[in-house]
């Protein structure tokens, strides 16, 4: 099926750390990325969480940005939300992303060939996103904060356009 990658964040450090009032830790570098590279079974290259054993099942998080519109829907607000600010590594459009069960492969293909990712354990929410998104954005997003995988191929994802493949 047609999708779209609507925004890709690789962070060598975690933002969200201490008390949410204090607001995030900014990075070294922007977390936004165009591009990029994808290491079977390790993660994202440069990613906090590449090739952390503890986290092999969980390097990389895939987010649905029709979460966002629900979001800005029943919150009231102007706008969608910046998908980079909750912190998920791969945004896309037209997939039901939280409707995928554990165990499940699907692949994603921006052009440079298909890299396949095995879905684990949902990302929950966290208190953060009442204070990166919006008052109420952490109840909003129970159910909708996206999956937590696993990379099964080496490759490449960039934003735009995309085909995801079960």
């Amino acid at each position: 099926m047609d999708v779209e990658i609507v925004a890709l964040l690789v962070s060598s450090r975690h933002a969200f750390e201490g008390r949410p009032s204090d607001g995030p830790r900014p990075g070294p570098e922007p977390p936004a990325r165009e591009l990029v590279t994808v290491r079977a079974g390790l993660g994202l290259v440069g990613d906090r969480f590449f090739n952390h054993p503890a986290h092999r099942q969980a390097a990389v998080t895939v987010f649905a940005a029709e979460s966002l519109d629900h979001l800005a829907g029943s919150l009231g607000l102007p706008g969608a939300p910046d998908p980079h600010l909750t912190r998920r590594n791969i945004t896309l459009r037209g997939f039901d992303v939280d409707g995928l069960e554990r165990g499940t492969v699907f692949s994603l293909d921006s052009g440079d060939g298909p890299v396949r990712f095995r879905a684990h354990r949902p990302a929950h929410p966290c208190a953060w996103m009442d204070v990166v998104l919006a008052p109420g954005a952490f109840r909003g997003l129970r159910r909708r904060g996206g999956i937590r995988c696993e990379p099964l191929d080496d490759g490449l994802l960039c934003l735009g356009p995309a085909t995801l493949t079960l």
